[in-house]
């Protein structure tokens, strides 16, 4: 036939920061391995392929003999490499010197590892903004692909969608070609025929178009139920055989070679954007199910083709609202990517400082900062992953300021950027968020020594997909279903396990419970809340002495309708692994007893296995990590995670009833709905009095170890003396308490 097109595969592979090595290793035996060794039979065919940085260092260490068959198909003119950031950011979130340094490092990596000379750069889940143009265009990059959603977002009919425009910002341009969603969908769900045949009608009509699939590799084996339809079953070989078959009219070609032959189209301005499934799940949940109720009513329409342009959901950033946990992660990197630029201009030790830039690119790897069909923030071990990163670059960067020396610092600044100052108390052991204006909560707990934060919790919220938790539904498929479309529940019973939080699971947040409130109760959100310091404002002073320094919030609030007053202080010393904390209350009713609790939440140590546990006075195991207890008259608990090495022992003044309890969450993955260890809760909680005075008090200390073994009597963190306030007269007020 005198008609022809090209079709322009591209594949993304990406594996993120933090991923466990036996489920690379799995994708690898699954996907990338499989795909190479029938892709290599076919000489006529032409692909372009991206893989991410944190996947190409895992293959180049673990599986070189790949790297090595990938460049000998470079080599011979059959696969394009395709560049982009290193560590697969979202790119509008990061600050412009971070986008330009991760796509040229990776851009060099790359030219280095294949000999060759990368023009073309995959976007990291396609999320898009006109500003970056400048930058990609200032890192050597001439081309990329978005999806056509982006383009018919700006008003393009699919028709004109037959290869690539030309965008612009501020001088600087960019080649842009739109992914088709309709080959996203065929590829590889559909039979080949299906997409032969549509590729025929494009030709057909429109001789010469490029036509672009754009999408992940591992929907080619590793993608739930794949693996059997695309190599056992053979549907790759059917594909690829049909392509050779048609390839008189059908020509597959890498994007670089279609910018060659070819001229852009025209010029486009895209809007912000990602591809269209993203739009939807940056929305509120309660939207994303008002957006699928409306797409439904008018997909019915006879004019829905025309209609469907216009419909689209919310843009990513909105994600660092939907998740406090995203945005918390998401200022903390943009701390240290400001902290290394300080340093750049005091320090001449190049050696350390890429060091510490190549810590804060991995901590910005996108995976955890989001939520959609997969795990992404739901998933411990990749925000685990993240702080890592973030806190080994705050380690170095602290190490160019004070060298091996023991030395505390507190400061006050918006470091979440909501014009509401925070305060970070930190020392060569540990780093430390708090919130004031947020009920006065810690919500960053950094121990240096495993680079470990404490406190990466999540809070539970409703999703849009617990509504099929609800219903329980089912589905039995005969064939292989997309992931936007698999009902699977990996557990029985989810549906009673979904529960919500109103406030977030972090620690130093207080609550006043009915006198008769049960472990149960409060474990699963039943308790009524009695008091309004949860999340509300205290104000702040900090205070500092030479080896110490220490924070005082109070709030003037109630409970039960009694005016109440609360002072908490935290002091932090030089060269210590303690928090020492004292709480006063005051206001307090002599003839009627109020019900005083204490929140903490620790994240990042599993529950479900032996060598992580809690612990008693004597060191003896109370129950692994996920133990509902109800303890009464403690004066000490620990708690401890042997693999990481991480021992956390509270010492308490008086004698003390604890609640502990897991925070779990039903969320969805890969494999389908599954339930998740996200923290384990431990509550003190006192039936408080007041005194003559109206008073009462009590003084705690928290230690962090970093240890395999508990301490062999927790009395030996027992150091009441040191629990005190710090006198006033040896402190320093801060310049700019909190509010």
């Amino acid at each position: 036939m005198d008609a022809n097109v090209r079709l322009c595969l591209v594949l993304h592979n990406h594996q993120p920061i933090g991923n466990f090595d036996e489920v690379i290793a799995q994708a690898f035996e699954d996907s990338y391995q499989p795909f190479l060794d029938v892709f290599e039979e076919y000489d006529s065919l032409r692909i372009s392929l991206h893989t991410s940085g944190p996947l190409m260092l895992w293959l180049d260490q673990h599986r070189p003999e790949y790297v090595q068959r990938v460049a000998a198909l470079v080599a011979a003119g059959r696969i394009e490499i395709i560049g982009g950031p290193f560590y697969e950011p979202i790119l509008p979130i990061l600050p412009s010197k971070d986008r330009v340094g991760q796509i040229t490092k990776y851009t060099e990596y790359l030219n280095r590892l294949f000999d060759t000379d990368v023009t073309g750069m995959w976007m990291p889940e396609r999320v898009w903004e006109t500003s970056l143009v400048k930058d990609i265009a200032h890192s050597g990059i001439r081309f990329t692909v978005l999806d056509d959603f982006h383009f018919k977002a700006a008003g393009i009919d699919e028709s004109q969608l037959l290869g690539g425009y030309l965008t612009e910002d501020a001088g600087a341009t960019l080649q842009v070609f739109p992914g088709s969603e309709q080959l996203r969908y065929l590829i590889p769900f559909g039979e080949p025929d299906a997409t032969i045949e549509y590729c025929r009608k494009i030709a057909e009509s429109n001789p010469g178009a490029t036509l672009v699939f754009g999408d992940d590799g591992e929907k080619f084996g590793t993608w739930p139920d794949t693996k059997q339809h695309v190599y056992d079953q053979g549907w790759l070989r059917r594909f690829f055989d049909a392509l050779t078959f048609n390839q008189s009219w059908l020509n597959t070609c890498s994007l670089g070679e279609a910018v060659r032959a070819t001229g852009p189209l025209g010029k486009v301005y895209l809007p912000d954007c990602s591809y269209r499934e993203m739009t939807e799940w940056a929305l509120p949940a309660n939207q994303q199910v008002r957006h699928h109720d409306v797409v439904e009513e008018l997909s019915q329409r006879g004019d829905w083709e025309q209609l469907s342009k216009f419909v689209r959901g919310g843009t990513w950033r909105n994600f660092l609202v939907r998740y406090a946990e995203s945005a918390e992660m998401y200022a903390r990197m943009m701390e240290i990517s400001r902290l290394l630029e300080d340093a750049r201009r005091r320090s001449g030790d190049a050696e350390l400082l890429s060091e510490i830039e190549d810590h804060l690119y991995r901590g910005q790897c996108n995976c955890p900062y989001w939520h959609g069909a997969f795990g992404g923030i739901y998933l411990p071990h990749l925000r685990g992953a993240i702080y890592s990163e973030l806190i080994a670059a705050d380690n170095k960067l602290e190490y160019l300021e004070h060298g091996r020396k023991t030395w505390v610092d507190a400061r006050s600044e918006d470091y979440n950027f909501d014009q509401r100052p925070e305060v970070r108390l930190s020392n060569e052991q540990l780093c430390c968020y708090f919130a004031p204006s947020q009920g006065g909560m810690m919500y960053e707990l950094d121990v240096r020594s495993v680079r470990a934060n404490l406190l990466a919790t999540i809070q539970r919220r409703p999703e849009a997909y617990h509504e099929k938790v609800r219903r329980g539904a089912s589905q039995t498929q005969d064939e292989v279903a997309s992931i936007h479309d698999r009902v699977v529940f990996k557990q029985d019973g989810l549906d009673q396990r979904l529960q919500y939080d109103d406030f977030p699971r972090k620690s130093f947040l207080d609550h006043f419970w009915d006198n008769d409130a049960t472990l149960e109760s409060v474990a699963t959100g039943q308790a009524l809340e009695r008091g309004d310091f949860v999340a509300q404002p205290f104000e702040a002073k900090l205070r500092r002495a030479a080896s110490k320094v220490q924070l005082q919030m109070t709030r003037e609030g109630n409970a039960w309708g009694v005016p109440i007053k609360i002072t908490k202080a935290i002091t932090l010393e030089s060269g210590s692994p303690i928090l020492s904390v004292v709480y006063l209350l005051e206001g307090l009713p002599q003839d009627r007893r109020f019900h005083f609790a204490g929140e903490w939440n620790f994240a990042g140590m599993p529950a479900g296995a032996d060598d992580r546990f809690f612990y008693d006075e004597d060191a003896q195991s109370l129950g692994h990590l996920g133990s509902r207890l109800d303890l009464k008259q403690r004066d000490t608990l620990g708690l401890i995670d042997q693999w990481q090495g991480v021992d956390v022992s509270l010492a308490f003044n008086q004698a003390t009833d604890l609640w502990t309890f897991p925070v779990e969450t039903v969320s969805q993955s890969e494999g389908g709905f599954e339930l998740v260890h996200q923290s384990v809760c431990i509550m003190p909680h006192w039936l408080v009095q007041g005194d003559s005075a109206g008073k009462w008090s009590t003084q705690i200390q928290i230690q962090i170890s970093h240890q395999r073994q508990p301490s062999t009597t927790a009395q030996q963190v027992v150091q009441r003396d040191v629990i005190a306030t710090l006198p006033a007269a040896s402190m320093t007020a801060a310049n700019q308490p909190a509010e």
